[in-house]
């Protein structure tokens, strides 16, 4: 089977095609036929090598890839009952070594696999749980009661788009930020006041709630920076591991989306919601798996609203 791999950590060009080995479901796993696999940040910092600590025993090639949007064709013994041969479905992988999303066949444990949105095609479906699953982890890890107030930084980003849709949902008023030339996309997620990005978020934040805010939700991982915004006692949700201090008896937890792999309540709950309208399906762009390389490369240049996704149709 194709599969868009590495055997070195590196740059974008390190992203090769190679013919792998096509794997096969073992006891509560499914296989899924990938049509379409969104590229987020996290395949970026494990093609450089971010995560080779945690991989050390796991030998190449590397396959990036966390989000698949595909068809079942085949299920292992004992996989969920819920799922069945060629149904369509999304499923929030996991990549160790050669088990990424970059593939035209992936196996996964059945518990991480949701059918897809109805109504949605492969590339749009691929853009969901990653991201809203990561929003709903940083949401429900503030856990703040219902008409506080949460702030969301990196608000036009996929992750901060759903922390804002979900926020709503929830009950919660939100202070996002975002640039002049996004501020109309960010009021549409739903926030109730936008603020201007940048050093001094922390700032216009206050100006909105001069005891600071509650809750923080830190997309776009300015860490020290978006802590003055919390109000003492309060918590803030860091995306990229980072832990603190903060000090003033501010509470900083990192989350990462593994944790929640296999909560399938949570990702089904994700998937009506996609369903419902409550989360937007942002596409930026779909390109052909083989110029994933080049999607890395756009990527990293930043800028992008919604996810650049790779056809393996």
């Amino acid at each position: 089977m194709k599969a868009i791999a590495s055997t070195t950590y590196g740059g974008p060009d390190v992203l090769r095609e190679l013919d792998l080995p096509t794997p096969e479901a073992g006891p509560g796993e499914v296989r899924i036929r990938v049509h379409a696999a969104a590229v987020n940040p996290t395949d970026a910092l494990l093609r450089g090598g971010a995560y080779a600590a945690r991989t050390t025993d796991v030998p190449p090639p590397y396959v990036p890839g966390m989000d698949a949007a595909g068809v079942i064709d085949q299920l292992g013994p004992g996989a969920d009952g819920r799922l069945s041969v060629g149904q369509r479905v999304v499923a929030l992988v996991v990549p160790t070594g050669p088990r990424g999303a970059y593939a035209e066949q992936i196996v996964v444990p059945a518990e991480s696999v949701v059918p897809a949105p109805a109504g949605t095609d492969h590339a749009e479906a691929s853009t969901l749980l990653m991201n809203a699953a990561t929003a709903r982890l940083a949401l429900d890890t503030l856990a703040l009661p219902k008409g506080a107030t949460v702030a969301v930084t990196g608000a036009a980003g996929a992750v901060g788009g759903y922390a804002v849709e979900l926020a709503k949902a929830d009950g919660l008023t939100v202070v996002a930020d975002a640039a002049p030339h996004d501020r109309d996309l960010v009021r549409g997620f739903g926030a109730d006041h936008v603020v201007d990005p940048g050093a001094d978020v922390a700032a216009r934040v206050r100006e909105l709630a001069p005891d600071g805010v509650p809750g923080l939700v830190d997309g776009s991982d300015q860490r020290e920076e978006a802590v003055p915004a919390v109000a003492d006692g309060g918590a803030l949700v860091a995306l990229r591991g980072w832990q603190g201090p903060a000090g003033r008896g501010v509470t900083v937890t990192p989350v990462f989306v593994a944790s929640v792999r296999g909560d399938t309540a949570l990702l089904d709950t994700l998937r009506l919601q996609a369903e419902e309208g409550v989360l937007s399906l942002r596409v930026a762009k779909v390109l052909p798996a083989s110029d994933a390389a080049e999607a890395h490369r756009l990527l990293e240049a930043g800028g992008l609203r919604g996810r650049l996704v790779l056809d393996f149709s």
